[in-house]
């Protein structure tokens, strides 16, 4: 199907936002991506545009102080609460009273589901790529990965999370195998995910959200934990995970049993960024569950 391309600027919250949007000439949903990070950029999530090609209409967006966005001038507003109610001033601001299908990616999964509980009635369905409802628990299962790693990787690694020391040589290889193992498993990592992870380093949001790593989370989410209240979410829910994902297989099952009748696929060979390695069969699984829900 043909679709056209649209790129531009919203003002949410008094923010000027970047977003692009795939618009295809007959229109059986509205989709919003979610980025992760926090403090990452739309870009890396650009497979999300072959759903055009079936009639999905698809909204990506730099989140604030994300990419090419502005930031709040308050630092008091770097917080899941601002997060979700952002996501919540783009769909009204895009289409009114009109549900929507979120697909949330990492962090961006865990937005996903911090939206639905208190705007589920905006919603048709919702896609869980990697997301989490606990950082604690993530982070556990993270530190559990690391510890598989071999000797001489996970010893450096631990003890220059000691110390505090993350610009150390070492200690940064020693991240990027964790990187190579458990986050994008290509030998060539495309450009728009080197763009993203570009974005999170010059802009603030990572750093005061998130922390130094994907593993080291010391910013305003490290105790952030819904699980107990998983089970008030009625929305049709897909979670998809990789076989070796850094957002572990237990984080999603841990979803998957608070969601009730949802539903988990696990992309074998997979990590994080299941969306590139894999991207017609993760396009395909997200179809399929758009189309019944359509």
């Amino acid at each position: 199907m043909e679709y056209k391309r649209e790129e531009g600027y919203v003002n949410v919250n008094g923010l000027n936002l970047y977003y692009i949007r795939f618009l295809p000439e007959k229109i059986k949903g509205k989709v919003i991506g979610l980025h992760g990070g926090p403090g990452m950029s739309l870009d890396y999530m650009l497979p999300l545009e072959d759903l055009a090609k079936y009639g999905y209409e698809v909204l990506l967006y730099d989140q604030f102080g994300c990419g090419r966005s502005e930031e709040p001038k308050n630092l008091s507003d770097f917080n899941m609460d601002y997060a979700r109610d952002e996501v919540e001033g783009v769909r009204n601001k895009f289409y009114g009273d009109e549900k929507v299908f979120l697909i949330g990616s990492s962090y961006g999964g865990a937005l996903t589901l911090y939206y639905a509980l208190k705007y589920q009635n905006n919603l048709r369905g919702m896609v869980v790529s990697g997301g989490l409802a606990s950082v604690p628990y993530t982070v556990e299962e993270m530190n559990r990965l690391i510890s598989e790693m071999p000797p001489e990787i996970s010893k450096i690694i631990r003890k220059y999370n000691e110390i505090g020391d993350y610009e150390n040589e070492d200690y940064k290889k020693a991240v990027w195998e964790f990187y190579r193992r458990h986050l994008i498993r290509m030998d060539n990592i495309p450009p728009e995910v080197m763009k993203s992870l570009e974005f999170a380093e010059k802009r603030k949001v990572y750093s005061i959200m998130n922390g130094p790593n994907e593993f080291t989370i010391t910013g305003t989410i490290k105790d952030w934990d819904i699980t107990d209240k998983l089970n008030e979410i009625k929305v049709p829910t897909l979670i998809t995970v990789g076989e070796f994902d850094e957002v572990t297989p237990n984080v999603a099952k841990q979803i998957n049993q608070g969601i009730k009748n949802s539903k988990m696929v696990i992309f074998k060979g997979c990590s994080h960024l299941t969306m590139w390695e894999n991207r017609a069969s993760y396009i395909e699984t997200i179809k399929e569950f758009l189309d019944n829900l359509s």
